[in-house]
């Protein structure tokens, strides 16, 4: 089940830190995605940066988010378009909704030209939580109560949690003083980054990159604390359940299979297999698993179609990015917004391959004309004509005359009989082509 809080739950805002790499130079193609992902990393505004710490990664320790990028194949790319998206209209205003998911791999930091002009097109975009207010880097900073911990984390739990922090490269201690939920949430945001999924290049942080360049407003349709209470809800047995199910599939190496496959399904946009997702997540197996789902789905639902509704009414156009598995089912979002007098249009649903082209390099600038010395002096490369043009011409004669013949000789030829047919040029406003 731990696969889904790549669709629903904040798993972005946990791994900060562990996967901070000491500054390094990348080679030239990868400088702008490397400063894009300079941005994600360090928009959380220090969220966990300072109760994770920073991970020295050694040999056998996954690459950090911007050492990936300096994989063969990895580089600046065209964006392509991926997820799951939706146009929603009402009151002559157009919305959108827009399936993300919070892990993602480097080349999927820019947006398909689909996705990038319906967020150009929108005044809004509305996304859970924004990783830069302050409000929401108070909550999931503060610290546990250490009782509680305590009695979550004990006997063969607290080693097995150990261990796999030891695995994923996590510096000892450093994730002591959060939720015990939230510590091992933590290591399956990071379990994939064997296979290239990083919580750095996850979708939504990426389209805040993006609005925040472009100066659009982001707003948030929800508050850390909530979604908080929401995994747990307040039970420590409870709690307790899910942390036992996640360790288990850490360690049985389920999670990387599972993660890579949501990872394509996203990626196809393909919605028809991600609404089936009962049948092959693994999600639903327990009643902890159940109630967990009910709470991070359908409970949330209506909240979100609230805010993004509210918005709306507000005069506004509205790019809504949340987790894609927020919007199938039958309180999925796009149902909501029609049942609330939305026209919803389906816009990237059906399964596509993806393909992701190199960027072309740059052309060399053209290099600035050179204009004619006034008085009709000639200048290097500059034709003469009749008039002063041939004054110029004749005062280098001598040098023209001792030149070698090129092979453009046929149309030095024609030149004189062109120029006697076209009108002479006035030498103060001749341009000089090089």
């Amino acid at each position: 089940m731990r696969i889904l809080r790549a669709l629903v739950a904040p798993l972005r805002l946990l791994s900060r830190g562990t996967d901070r790499p000491a500054p390094q130079r990348l080679p030239a193609p990868l400088s702008h995605l490397n400063r894009l992902t300079r941005q994600i990393v360090v928009g959380v505004g220090g969220c966990f940066l300072a109760v994770l710490g920073a991970a020295a990664h050694a040999a056998t320790c996954p690459p950090s988010a911007i050492a990936s990028l300096e994989k063969p194949g990895i580089g600046l790319r065209n964006g392509v378009d991926r997820g799951l998206l939706w146009r929603i209209e009402r009151d002559g205003r157009t919305s959108w909704l827009y399936g993300t998911m919070h892990l993602g791999r480097g080349e999927w930091v820019r947006p398909g030209p689909t996705v990038q002009n319906a967020l150009t097109q929108s005044d809004t975009l509305a996304l859970e939580l924004d990783s830069r207010d302050e409000a929401t880097v108070r909550a999931l900073s503060r610290a546990a109560d250490p009782a509680a911990v305590a009695r979550v984390l004990s006997g063969e739990r607290a080693r097995r949690l150990e261990r796999q922090n030891a695995e994923a490269c996590v510096p000892p201690g450093s994730t002591a003083r959060l939720p015990p939920i939230l510590q091992v949430t933590a290591l399956t945001a990071l379990a994939a980054r064997v296979d290239g999924l990083y919580p750095e290049f996850g979708v939504d942080e990426t389209l805040a990159v993006s609005a925040r360049n472009s100066n659009k407003p982001i707003v948030a349709l929800e508050n850390a604390a909530d979604q908080l209470r929401w995994l747990t809800d307040g039970s420590e047995a409870e709690e307790g359940e899910q942390i036992d199910a996640m360790l288990d599939e850490l360690e049985s190496g389920r999670l990387r299979g599972q993660l890579k496959t949501l990872a394509d399904v996203w990626a196809r946009s393909d919605a028809a297999r991600l609404a089936r997702y009962a049948e092959w997540c693994e999600c639903l197996n327990t009643p902890a698993e159940q109630r967990l789902m009910k709470r991070l789905l359908d409970d949330r639902n209506p909240g979100l179609a609230d805010g993004i509704e509210r918005l709306h009414a507000g005069g506004r156009g509205v790019f809504a990015a949340v987790g894609a598995l927020h919007m199938v089912g039958a309180q999925g979002l796009p149902t909501l917004m029609a049942s609330r007098g939305f026209r919803v249009t389906p816009v990237l649903t059906e399964a596509q391959a993806q393909m992701a082209l190199p960027m072309p390099p740059l052309a060399a600038p053209e290099p600035p004309a050179r204009k004619a010395v006034r008085g009709g002096k000639n200048v290097k490369g500059q034709k003469a004509g009749k008039g002063q043009g041939q004054k110029a011409a004749s005062k280098s004669g001598a040098r023209a005359a001792a030149a070698p013949r090129s092979s453009k000789a046929s149309s030095a030829k024609a030149a004189p009989r062109a120029a006697a047919r076209a009108p002479a040029p006035k030498a103060a406003n001749s341009k000089v082509r090089r």
